[in-house]
Protein backbone atom coordinates (compact mmCIF):
# COMPACT_ATOMS: atom_id res chain seq x y z
CA UNK A 1 0.00 0.00 0.00
CA UNK A 2 1.44 3.66 -0.77
CA UNK A 3 1.72 5.45 1.94
CA UNK A 4 -1.38 7.38 2.74
CA UNK A 5 -3.17 6.63 -0.35
CA UNK A 6 -5.62 4.18 2.50
CA UNK A 7 -6.26 7.87 4.29
CA UNK A 8 -6.94 10.46 1.07
CA UNK A 9 -9.83 11.11 0.53
CA UNK A 10 -13.23 10.17 2.42
CA UNK A 11 -12.47 6.39 3.37
CA UNK A 12 -15.50 5.61 5.16
CA UNK A 13 -17.49 6.32 2.13
CA UNK A 14 -14.85 4.13 -0.16
CA UNK A 15 -14.88 1.16 1.93
CA UNK A 16 -18.91 0.91 2.23
CA UNK A 17 -18.63 1.76 -1.61
CA UNK A 18 -16.30 -1.30 -2.16
CA UNK A 19 -18.65 -3.71 0.50
CA UNK A 20 -21.90 -2.74 -1.68
CA UNK A 21 -19.76 -3.55 -4.95
CA UNK A 22 -19.07 -7.55 -3.42
CA UNK A 23 -22.62 -7.73 -3.23
CA UNK A 24 -23.10 -7.27 0.79
CA UNK A 25 -24.87 -4.45 2.33
CA UNK A 26 -22.32 -3.77 5.14
CA UNK A 27 -19.06 -4.20 6.61
CA UNK A 28 -20.28 -7.09 9.11
CA UNK A 29 -22.01 -9.34 6.32
CA UNK A 30 -18.80 -8.93 4.19
CA UNK A 31 -16.77 -9.74 7.21
CA UNK A 32 -19.34 -12.58 8.13
CA UNK A 33 -18.85 -14.03 5.02
CA UNK A 34 -15.17 -14.51 5.82
CA UNK A 35 -14.78 -15.34 9.72
CA UNK A 36 -11.24 -16.15 9.73
CA UNK A 37 -9.76 -14.04 7.16
CA UNK A 38 -7.28 -11.38 9.37
CA UNK A 39 -8.27 -7.54 9.08
CA UNK A 40 -5.35 -6.87 7.00
CA UNK A 41 -6.59 -9.40 4.23
CA UNK A 42 -10.13 -8.09 4.48
CA UNK A 43 -8.92 -4.84 3.69
CA UNK A 44 -6.84 -5.86 0.99
CA UNK A 45 -9.82 -7.88 -0.62
CA UNK A 46 -11.53 -4.74 -0.33
CA UNK A 47 -8.44 -2.11 -1.85
CA UNK A 48 -5.20 -3.56 -1.83
CA UNK A 49 -4.09 0.39 -2.65
CA UNK A 50 -6.60 2.10 -0.76
CA UNK A 51 -8.26 0.44 2.12
CA UNK A 52 -6.07 -0.53 5.74
CA UNK A 53 -6.79 -2.84 8.02
CA UNK A 54 -7.50 -0.37 11.12
CA UNK A 55 -9.90 0.95 8.83
CA UNK A 56 -11.99 -2.30 8.78
CA UNK A 57 -11.48 -2.73 12.18
CA UNK A 58 -12.89 0.76 12.90
CA UNK A 59 -15.51 0.06 10.82
CA UNK A 60 -16.75 -2.90 11.94
CA UNK A 61 -16.50 -1.65 15.78
CA UNK A 62 -18.84 1.36 14.72
CA UNK A 63 -21.63 -1.04 12.72
CA UNK A 64 -21.08 -3.15 16.16
CA UNK A 65 -21.66 -0.59 18.64
CA UNK A 66 -25.07 1.15 16.16
CA UNK A 67 -26.37 -2.40 16.37
CA UNK A 68 -25.37 -3.36 19.95
CA UNK A 69 -23.45 -6.35 19.07
CA UNK A 70 -20.02 -5.71 20.10
CA UNK A 71 -19.31 -8.59 22.42
CA UNK A 72 -19.47 -10.39 18.74
CA UNK A 73 -17.42 -8.35 17.28
CA UNK A 74 -14.97 -8.83 20.12
CA UNK A 75 -15.05 -12.44 19.57
CA UNK A 76 -14.51 -11.64 16.18
CA UNK A 77 -11.50 -10.07 16.37
CA UNK A 78 -10.33 -12.77 18.65
CA UNK A 79 -11.07 -15.16 15.96
CA UNK A 80 -9.30 -13.51 13.12
CA UNK A 81 -5.98 -12.93 15.10
CA UNK A 82 -5.95 -16.43 16.38
CA UNK A 83 -6.53 -17.45 12.53
CA UNK A 84 -3.44 -15.04 11.76
CA UNK A 85 -1.08 -15.69 14.74
CA UNK A 86 -1.81 -19.29 15.58
CA UNK A 87 -2.61 -20.82 12.23
CA UNK A 88 -2.65 -24.07 13.22
CA UNK A 89 -4.34 -23.79 16.40
CA UNK A 90 -3.94 -23.39 20.29
CA UNK A 91 -0.53 -24.71 21.09
CA UNK A 92 0.16 -27.92 22.74
CA UNK A 93 2.30 -27.10 25.03
CA UNK A 94 3.19 -22.94 26.14
CA UNK A 95 6.92 -22.99 25.83
CA UNK A 96 8.31 -19.56 25.02
CA UNK A 97 7.97 -19.62 21.33
CA UNK A 98 4.29 -20.36 21.70
CA UNK A 99 3.75 -18.48 24.95
CA UNK A 100 4.83 -15.00 22.60
CA UNK A 101 2.59 -16.42 19.94
CA UNK A 102 -0.40 -16.40 22.53
CA UNK A 103 0.39 -13.31 24.64
CA UNK A 104 1.12 -11.34 21.13
CA UNK A 105 -3.01 -12.19 20.17
CA UNK A 106 -4.39 -12.01 23.38
CA UNK A 107 -2.62 -8.33 23.60
CA UNK A 108 -3.49 -7.21 20.27
CA UNK A 109 -7.02 -8.17 20.90
CA UNK A 110 -7.09 -6.45 24.26
CA UNK A 111 -5.54 -3.33 22.01
CA UNK A 112 -8.52 -3.83 19.28
CA UNK A 113 -11.29 -3.70 22.12
CA UNK A 114 -13.00 -1.10 22.84
CA UNK A 115 -12.47 0.66 26.84
CA UNK A 116 -16.92 -1.11 27.38
CA UNK A 117 -15.17 -4.35 27.08
CA UNK A 118 -11.59 -4.28 27.87
CA UNK A 119 -12.12 -5.78 31.43
CA UNK A 120 -14.46 -8.81 29.48
CA UNK A 121 -11.68 -9.38 27.01
CA UNK A 122 -8.92 -9.25 30.06
CA UNK A 123 -10.50 -11.90 32.35
CA UNK A 124 -11.53 -14.05 29.55
CA UNK A 125 -7.55 -14.02 28.22
CA UNK A 126 -6.34 -14.79 31.98
CA UNK A 127 -9.48 -17.82 31.54
CA UNK A 128 -7.38 -18.70 28.70
CA UNK A 129 -3.85 -18.78 29.85
CA UNK A 130 -5.29 -20.30 33.18
CA UNK A 131 -7.04 -23.60 31.46
CA UNK A 132 -6.25 -23.41 28.15
CA UNK A 133 -8.55 -24.93 25.25
CA UNK A 134 -7.53 -28.06 23.83
CA UNK A 135 -4.64 -28.41 21.47
CA UNK A 136 -5.35 -27.14 17.84
CA UNK A 137 -8.50 -25.02 19.69
CA UNK A 138 -9.17 -22.43 16.62
CA UNK A 139 -12.47 -20.67 16.68
CA UNK A 140 -13.96 -20.52 12.77
CA UNK A 141 -16.43 -17.63 13.88
CA UNK A 142 -17.54 -15.18 16.70
CA UNK A 143 -20.10 -18.01 17.62
CA UNK A 144 -17.50 -20.33 18.86
CA UNK A 145 -19.03 -21.99 22.46
CA UNK A 146 -16.10 -21.55 24.24
CA UNK A 147 -15.96 -17.86 22.90
CA UNK A 148 -19.22 -17.22 24.13
CA UNK A 149 -18.62 -18.72 27.37
CA UNK A 150 -15.86 -16.34 27.64
CA UNK A 151 -17.41 -13.57 26.00
CA UNK A 152 -21.43 -13.52 26.02
CA UNK A 153 -23.76 -11.50 23.74
CA UNK A 154 -24.54 -7.83 25.08
CA UNK A 155 -27.63 -7.57 27.10
CA UNK A 156 -30.52 -6.77 24.84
Amino acid sequence: MTDGQAWRGDWRVRLHERVRAQGYTSLTAFAAAHPTIPLFALAQELGEDDVAGVQVLTGLRVEAEASHQVSRFVRDVLVRLLSQNLPQGWPETLDDANRFKVAKTLGQWFAYTPETHKEQVDRASDALMANPPPPGWRPLTSEDALLRTLLPDDPA
